[in-house]
C-alpha cells in the first residue's frame, strides 16, 4: 500500500524547461497557467498594431492636407451657402483621402513589421540568443518577400533595403533591452528556470507528504497484527 501511494506522484513530476529550438518555438503559441501568451507573442501583436497606426498616419496625413488644399484650389468658382459649408466640404475631401491612402500604407507597414518581428523573434527563440544577425536576416527576408513580384532586380533591392532596415532596428532593440537589464531571451530563461524550480519544490513537498502518509497507514495496519502475535506467543 505504501509503495502505491508513494509511487503515484512520480507521474506528476514537472517537465524540465524546453531544451531544443523547436520546443521553444512551439511554446510561443501556448498559454501559461494564467491563460496568458508569452511576452514575445504579445510584443508581435503590439508591434503590428503600432505599425498599422504609424503607417496610417504616414500615408493619411499628407494625403489629407494635399486633398484639402487641392479642393480649395478647385472650388474658387463654386458657390457655398456659407463659410462653414465650404470648410466642411474641404474637410470631407481631405478625410476621404486620409482614409483611402492611410489604409494603403497602414496594412503594408503592419504586414512588414509583423513578418519582420515574427522572423527575428523566431530566430532569437530558436537560437536562444539575440544577435544583430537575427534582425538583419529578418529584414532581408521581409524586404525580399515584399519585392519578389518585381523579379530578380526587385528581389535584390528588397534584400538590401531589408538588411539596411534590420541592422539599425535590431541594434536599437538590443540597446533598449540591455538598458532594461536583460534581453527577452535572458528574461524568458530566468522565468522558465524559476517556474521549474518552484514546481519541482512543490512536487517534492507533495511526494514527502504522501510517503509519510503511506508509512503511517502501514504502521496502523501492522499494529494490530503485532499485538495479536504477542498475545498468541504469551499463550
Amino acid at each position: 500500500m505504501a509503495e502505491g501511494v508513494g509511487a503515484e506522484p512520480q507521474f506528476g513530476r514537472p517537465a524540465p524547461p524546453p531544451q531544443t529550438g523547436w520546443e521553444r518555438l512551439s511554446e510561443l503559441w501556448q498559454r501559461d497557467e494564467r491563460q496568458r501568451y508569452p511576452e514575445e507573442t504579445v510584443n508581435i501583436v503590439k508591434s503590428a498594431f503600432t505599425g498599422g497606426v504609424v503607417g496610417w498616419m504616414y500615408g493619411g496625413l499628407p494625403a489629407f492636407y494635399h486633398a484639402r488644399k487641392a479642393f480649395i484650389e478647385r472650388s474658387h468658382g463654386e458657390l457655398f451657402q456659407n463659410r462653414a459649408d465650404a470648410v466642411q466640404s474641404a474637410h470631407r475631401a481631405g478625410l476621404r483621402s486620409f482614409i483611402r491612402y492611410g489604409w494603403r500604407w497602414s496594412w503594408r507597414v503592419a504586414t512588414f513589421v509583423t513578418i519582420f518581428n515574427m522572423v527575428s523573434t523566431g530566430l532569437s527563440v530558436y537560437r536562444n540568443k539575440s544577435t544583430i544577425g537575427n534582425y538583419a536576416s529578418a529584414g532581408a527576408f521581409t524586404g525580399a518577400l515584399f519585392r519578389i513580384h518585381l523579379g530578380l532586380q526587385g528581389l535584390a533591392g528588397g534584400l538590401m533595403f531589408g538588411t539596411a532596415f534590420g541592422i539599425p532596428a535590431g541594434a536599437l532593440l538590443m540597446i533598449m533591452q540591455k538598458v532594461a537589464g536583460e534581453t527577452l531571451q535572458e528574461k524568458r530563461n530566468r522565468e522558465r528556470r524559476e517556474l521549474y524550480e518552484q514546481k519541482l519544490a512543490e512536487w517534492q513537498s507533495r511526494l514527502s507528504v504522501t510517503e509519510v502518509l503511506g508509512e503511517m497507514e502501514s504502521n496502523a495496519q501492522g499494529g494490530p497484527e503485532t499485538e495479536s502475535a504477542r498475545e498468541s506467543r504469551s499463550y
